[in-house]
């Protein structure tokens, strides 16, 4: 089986401001959010904390004492099995400030993440080593996502062979494929600039992803070519991974979810 996998939890602020969510439900932050009765970060947590392939967990988050005043989360930080790690001002830094240290291979996942299961992680981590990757995203097909919810997920990306739903789950094998975070340093500024994704990802990388020209596994061996890496991507089987917490339709939708798995859960006892 090998070393065991860091995992990194992104659970900052985006853009150092409170989420809407965060501020309906009266929390500082949105990984505190609660869904199905406990917050969204404790979701995430139990599913890495319950898979035999991971080791340390490290929370990226600007105020690391929020962690000590989740009863639920004080055992691993105890053990120091879960390490708080305080978040910067964009994702870039953040994921490179919590990687230092750390040993790799790293899998990364965001605290709204809370359908996130160890059967997932097992999934993609075997599909990483499968494809000899250096990095790797998580994505699983339309049919998946609308078998887990009709309503999981409204957005897919469109490819010759099929429609996909990003899963806000990625890889990176050892420290030399961080170098692919570098591009998304000026994260929304890409926004306001677009010209810098075009020179990060190339023009015709660009267009044949926005119109869904080629397949899935092409797209990436194209984006293989423009970083000089094996970047792949991993199709999981459950389309539920694909529904993050965004707002309250998809609050409500993962609640639904958790407590389906709850009562499945039961009935098999």
């Amino acid at each position: 089986m090998g070393a065991l996998t860091t995992a990194l939890v992104l659970a900052g602020k985006r853009d150092g401001a409170t989420d809407p969510l965060a501020l309906e439900a009266g929390v500082t932050h949105k990984c505190l959010v609660p869904v199905a009765g406990q917050p969204m970060l404790v979701h995430v947590i139990d599913a890495l904390a319950a898979s035999d392939r991971i080791g340390e967990i490290r929370v990226a988050i600007e105020e690391p004492a929020v962690l000590e005043g989740l009863a639920q989360l004080r055992g691993l930080i105890t053990t120091g099995r879960l390490v708080p790690v305080a978040a910067r001002l964009n994702l870039v830094d953040s994921v490179l400030a919590a990687a230092e240290g750390a040993a790799f291979p790293l899998l990364i996942t965001t605290a709204d993440n809370v359908l996130l299961t160890p059967s997932a992680i097992a999934e993609m981590l075997d599909g990483c080593m499968a494809q000899c990757a250096d990095a790797a995203v998580a994505f699983t097909r339309r049919e998946s996502v609308l078998a887990a919810h009709s309503e999981g997920q409204r957005k897919f990306y469109r490819f010759s062979e099929d429609s996909y739903s990003n899963c806000n789950t990625y890889w990176m094998k050892d420290r030399a494929a961080l170098a692919t975070a570098e591009t998304f340093r000026t994260g929304g500024q890409f926004v306001k600039h677009p010209l810098r994704i075009v020179g990060a990802f190339g023009l015709t990388n660009l267009i044949r992803f926005r119109f869904g020209l080629g397949t899935l596994a092409a797209t990436f061996e194209r984006f293989s070519r423009r970083f000089h890496m094996t970047i792949a991507p991993v199709i999981l089987s459950d389309g539920a991974i694909a529904i993050d917490v965004d707002n309250a339709r998809t609050r409500g939708v993962a609640t639904q979810v958790l407590e389906q798995r709850a009562a499945l859960l039961q009935a098999a006892e």
